[in-house]
C-alpha cells in the first residue's frame, strides 16, 4: 500500500486527518460504494463507515468524510488493485489524497510504479508520500 497527499500534514501524524486504512470497498444495490476504514483517534485505532454517493461519472463519488467531498477511482485491476483518491473541492484549500490499495500482503513493483505515474497526472504540483514500509504499525485491523 502507498499514499500520496497534495499536502504533508494530511500523512505526516499517525493521527493526520487522512492517514486512513481502507479495509474494504463495497458496491450497494444502489450503486453507491460502502468503504469501511480505520484511523487513529484519540489514541485508539477505530473503525469509521463512510457511504460515497454515486454521480453521473461511474468513477467519481460524492463523499462527506471530514474535509473530503470527492472521491474517485482512479484506475483499478478488480482482482490486483485499486488506486483511489479523495478529494476537497472547497475552496480556498483544495486537497487531494490517493492510495494504492492491493488485494494481497505482498507489494507489486510494478503496480506502485503504475500508482504513481497515474497520481503525478493529476492536477496538483506538490505531493507527499508514505509507502507501506514507512509506517512502524498501521491501525490494526
Amino acid at each position: 500500500m502507498a499514499m500520496a497527499a497534495s499536502d504533508s500534514t494530511f500523512l505526516e501524524a499517525r493521527d493526520a486527518p487522512l492517514r486512513i486504512y481502507i479495509t474494504s470497498l463495497m458496491p450497494t444495490a444502489e450503486g453507491n460504494l460502502e468503504i469501511i476504514l480505520h484511523r487513529w483517534e484519540n489514541n485508539d485505532c477505530v473503525e469509521k463507515k463512510v457511504l460515497a454517493e454515486k454521480t453521473e461519472n461511474p468513477r467519481k463519488f460524492k463523499i462527506n468524510y471530514m474535509a473530503v467531498n470527492e472521491a474517485t477511482l482512479l484506475e483499478t485491476d478488480y482482482d490486483k488493485f485499486l488506486f483511489l483518491c479523495m478529494k476537497s473541492t472547497a475552496a480556498p484549500r483544495q486537497s487531494t489524497m490517493c492510495q494504492y490499495l492491493a488485494r494481497s500482503l505482498e507489494a507489486d513493483a510494478e503496480v506502485l510504479k503504475a500508482f504513481f505515474r497515474a497520481f503525478k497526472t493529476l492536477p496538483v504540483q506538490i505531493w507527499f508520500l508514505l509507502e507501506w514500509y514507512q509506517v512502524p504499525e498501521p491501525c490494526p485491523i
